[in-house]
């Protein structure tokens, strides 16, 4: 059975939306033209009930894997288990895997809220909105355990890759990985990972964390005639996923790098007592070229 399906739409895109499916982003695409500006969700895509298969989703209270079976929180040890079929470790935490509630909706804005229990009691809220051809995504976590805990945010948009896909992220540095895609050394970009001016997108596999944003970053699709001009806030990290050989890539902002939880410092995630709350923005500017 397929979920209900959200849509938004303000005269220049439409968007829709499984609130069910972990308030996964479905389809974005130009109105006129149906285009699509996320990867295109079919109906396959739909049915399977998978965020992984869809347009976009939320990642909190982590973003990406986590290792050595938990983290340390101040009151002791936080056990976790692998979340996926796929892969060993604990990953992306666990709003991506609930139902999310629809608090409000308009034409071309709608509230979501989660509250969960796992792996600790939290309360997410999403305001997704259209405006002018530009999708704007608010992430707000608030926790509400009594013992406080280490939190992250992220978001998980899958992109359409061309052969003309091209990429412009001003970034320092990037996270080298082992087989297990966990970080190892954080160095200086390689040339064909260095996208401080735009260029096309590695041909070989690319999954890693690049630190030292700036929060900008430029999506540009010459033969499609269109470019996403794109913002986040909150972050000074951000994803790259490049499997080779798809017609998609993933450009993930997110508030710290991969297993930060078990890194020096804990860059990028934040030590939330009760009540308190951390956000992270994205904003994605559609423009005809």
């Amino acid at each position: 059975m397929l979920p209900t399906l959200l849509t938004l739409e303000d005269g220049i895109t439409r968007l829709t939306l499984a609130p069910e499916i972990g308030a996964s982003l479905v389809n974005w695409s130009v109105l006129d033209s149906g285009l699509p500006l996320l990867r295109h969700s079919d109906e396959t895509a739909i049915a399977s009930g998978l965020p992984g298969k869809l347009g976009c989703y939320a990642l909190a209270p982590w973003s990406n894997r986590i290792a050595e079976g938990g983290f340390q929180c101040p009151e002791g040890w936080l056990a976790l288990e692998a979340n996926t079929p796929t892969d060993p470790l604990p990953i992306h935490g666990s709003a991506w895997q609930q139902p999310w509630q629809v608090l409000e909706q308009r034409p071309d804005e709608v509230w979501l809220q989660l509250d969960s229990r796992s792996p600790f009691a939290y309360r997410a809220r999403q305001r997704i909105r259209l405006d002018q051809g530009r999708l704007s995504i608010d992430l707000h976590v608030t926790h509400l355990a009594e013992q406080p805990a280490w939190h992250g945010l992220g978001l998980h948009p899958y992109f359409p890759r061309s052969a003309h896909s091209r990429l412009q992220a001003r970034a320092r540095q990037v996270w080298y990985c082992d087989e297990s895609r966990l970080p190892t050394q954080l160095a200086d970009l390689p040339a064909s990972w260095d996208f401080q001016q735009p260029q096309g997108l590695p041909g070989s596999l690319v999954d890693n964390g690049f630190s030292g944003w700036d929060g900008h970053c430029l999506i540009s699709e010459p033969e499609a005639g269109y470019q996403l001009r794109c913002q986040a806030s909150g972050c000074d990290y951000f994803l790259l996923y490049c499997p080779p050989g798809k017609d998609f890539f993933c450009f993930e902002p997110v508030s710290h790098p991969v297993n930060a939880h078990h890194l020096p410092g804990h860059p990028g995630l934040r030590l939330l007592e009760q009540g308190q709350s951390i956000e992270l923005g994205l904003s994605l500017h559609y423009q005809p070229l």
